[in-house]
């Protein structure tokens, strides 16, 4: 089994600088960048294209709710078509960087509040899949949930995601804060690494195991100690990692 690093990435804004992408790049294997709705800007979504090319990593798009403001973390309404519209729309945008840097879109994760609403909704779910059939690409999300059921059902292939800087609850639902906290390193490390070894993570309360989907581990680049976080899992998982199935 392969494993990647993945990182949410190119979130800065104008002159407003989220995350150590320069950091970070070298230690991942894919970046999920932010096509504007939630973060970035022309600017910054081309210049994080460039960046990862240099370094050799896939770059797949970001896309979220329109909501700069809240970084994409407060849910709205919205129906399946203009979702997916909303979701075409960015994607297509990071598609156009891409296609100038010769590189391949390499998949759609949506964002924030948004992931949240397709793993619980069918018609997002579905509003992502629209989206997908377009852009023929695969689609990240968690296991166990209308990601796996919904993409998997409609034809996509679904990668399922582990979140070394982000807790579980006792049902398995991602806790997702409005700024995410520095994590312990090690911590991060042991529970990505029991991910993909055992199929699951401790609960929030520590008396529930439950199971979790590893295809790829992601670490966000809004994690003060990001960088940090990257080497230890990084380390971790190093065996398990494309590079080393090769």
């Amino acid at each position: 089994m392969a494993v990647d690093i993945n990182c949410d990435m190119g979130e800065s804004f104008g002159l407003y600088t989220i995350g150590d992408d320069k950091g970070l790049m070298p230690l991942i294997t894919i970046a999920n960048v932010a096509c504007g709705f939630h973060a970035s800007d022309p600017n910054h979504m081309r210049s994080t294209v460039q960046l990862a090319k240099t370094h050799g990593v896939a770059v797949g798009a970001h896309p979220s709710l329109p909501d700069l403001a809240g970084f994409g973390r407060r849910e709205m309404k919205m129906g399946r078509d203009e979702m997916a519209n909303l979701l075409i729309y960015q994607v297509g945008a990071l598609k156009g960087f891409l296609d100038a840097e010769g590189m391949a879109l390499s998949h759609i994760k949506p964002h924030g509040s948004l992931y949240g609403m397709a793993a619980r909704q069918e018609h997002i779910a579905h509003a992502v899949c629209d989206a997908a059939d377009v852009f023929q690409v695969p689609l990240f999300g968690m296991a166990g949930t209308l990601h796996e059921e919904i993409y998997t059902a409609r034809g996509h292939r679904f990668v399922a995601e582990f979140y070394a800087d982000l807790f579980y609850d006792d049902t398995g639902g991602l806790i997702i804060t409005q700024v995410h906290d520095s994590v312990d390193p090690a911590d991060a490390a042991a529970r990505s690494l029991r991910a993909i070894e055992a199929g699951v993570t401790a609960s929030t309360t520590g008396n529930v195991d439950v199971p979790v989907g590893a295809d790829t581990v992601c670490v966000h680049s809004d994690t003060p100690n990001a960088v940090a976080v990257a080497q230890a899992v990084r380390a971790a998982i190093a065996p398990f990692m494309a590079e080393a199935a090769e």
